[in-house]
């Protein structure tokens, strides 16, 4: 195992896919839903966690019930379904995934957007080439990553594909530390997505403002 090179599981929205504004604009469309003022960006990024009913308990000063997770959650989906296809690729991801595949190194996609709704998206940016797996989320919504970054590395090495102590994770929540470290494999957080600098900081591994200086770190990590 320890003759794998280099390989990153990235993170979906808002690391590859540049859709904060599209989060926060959902966020706040399912809030007035509900009587709850709107947000401001930076008091999303200060504010965000997972599990989400955590992140409502921290605006509200209680978690929501079951029926009320439920009315929030499917309202935000809606939201943020009508809004995503105005939403892109991060500056520069598409050329930095191809480098690093042409570079001889390996890759694959762990997200906790819906798998079904993820494969055609990452696919229509015509990037699905670059990655040997892409595993969205299959079970409930507003979950921590770890479980499923597990199997998502289980399956790299049950492959011969990675090994996590040469495994990057690179995201843009807190959440992608923790899972990182569940699995054994290396983080770096980017500040362009759903956690301020001063929140990802607290996780103790690189925090970093572009993608580009993402790989970067990740190839001193275990390049």
């Amino acid at each position: 195992m320890g003759n794998h090179s280099a390989h990153l599981v990235w993170d979906w929205n808002g690391t590859l896919f540049d859709d904060i504004e599209a989060v926060l604009a959902a966020t706040n469309a399912s809030f007035a839903e509900i009587g709850l003022e709107p947000l401001t960006l930076e008091r999303y990024r200060e504010l965000y966690c997972v599990p989400v009913p955590v992140f409502y308990e921290r605006l509200v000063g209680r978690r929501p019930t079951e029926a009320e997770w439920l009315v929030m959650d499917a309202a935000f989906h809606r939201h943020y379904t009508a809004r995503r296809t105005a939403c892109g690729l991060a500056e520069g991801a598409a050329e930095l995934l191809a480098q690093w595949s042409l570079a001889g190194r390996s890759q694959s996609l762990c997200s906790l957007f819906a798998h079904e709704e993820l494969l055609p998206v990452v696919g229509g940016f015509g990037i699905d080439r670059h990655f040997v797996r892409v595993d969205g989320r299959t079970g409930p919504s507003g979950v921590s990553k770890s479980e499923q970054m597990a199997r998502h590395v289980a399956a790299l090495a049950g492959a011969g594909a990675a090994s996590p102590e040469r495994t990057v994770v690179i995201g843009d929540a807190l959440d992608d530390a923790v899972a990182a470290r569940h699995v054994g494999a290396h983080a770096v957080l980017y500040t362009g997505g759903s956690n301020s600098r001063a929140s990802l900081a607290a996780a103790g591994v690189p925090v970093v403002d572009t993608l580009k200086e993402a790989v970067e770190t990740a190839y001193t990590l275990v390049g």
